[in-house]
């Protein structure tokens, strides 16, 4: 039996919502893709990620269909739980390169380019309404971020997320890739509620890198 770590990533502020994500520590264990994909499919959170070098910060994410080079919440979830246990990693390197990792309070921020998140359709709806309204998974195919205002001044967007893979997960509770990429979309900073409780944080940075950040708690062990 494998043994993983589940943790919520990108809570809301009373510590309700998030994702459910599973961290293998030890990649070694599970080396073989097949055997990855395989454990990904049947425990069906959205990813699973596996820690291969953990001096380097290497690391394999599976959702329960395809393989990602980069997203965020495995990111974010791995960097808490290596913090947690004493050793608060600097950087993590998913296939699609090296992301930064901060630490700010009880929030976890990793930092990437918005090129590297995986294709995906952003739509602006004319109201939270509306974005609530939605049904899970909507009809059509192919990834859907569905967002709208709930507060333009201030940055604040509801948003919802469909995979549309049809592999059972007919909504992401918290998406930090595509967080990124709206971010990078409307090039400023954003409080994203998506979900039933989920709340995820976005910097912009000079340099075209979006930071994405929010709360973690564990759930098993």
């Amino acid at each position: 039996m494998t043994a993983y770590d589940v943790l919520r990533v990108f809570c809301g502020p009373d510590g309700a919502g998030g994702n459910d994500l599973a961290v293998v520590r030890d990649g070694a264990a599970l080396p073989g893709a097949v055997e990855r994909a395989t454990l990904a499919a049947r425990l069906g959170f959205s990813e699973t990620v596996f820690l291969d070098d953990p001096d380097r910060g290497t690391v394999d994410i599976h959702t329960p269909s395809v393989r990602l080079p980069f997203a965020g919440h495995p990111l974010v979830g791995l960097a808490w739980l290596l913090r947690e246990q004493g050793r608060p990693p600097r950087t993590l390197r998913p296939p699609a390169g090296e992301v930064e990792v901060r630490f700010e309070g009880d929030l976890t921020w990793v930092r990437g380019r918005p090129e590297w998140v995986p294709p995906r359709h952003t739509e602006r709806l004319a109201s939270v309404a509306e974005v609530d309204a939605l049904p899970a998974p909507p009809q059509g195919e192919g990834w859907l971020y569905a967002w709208a205002w709930q507060d333009e001044s201030a940055g604040v967007v509801r948003a919802r997320g469909f995979p549309r893979r049809g592999d059972g997960i007919a909504e992401d509770e918290a998406t930090g890739a595509a967080a990124m990429l709206l971010t990078h979309q409307l090039a400023r900073p954003l409080t994203i509620r998506q979900g039933a409780a989920s709340q995820l944080f976005t910097r912009v940075h000079p340099d075209g890198t979006i930071a994405v950040g929010g709360r973690v708690r564990r759930v098993a062990a």
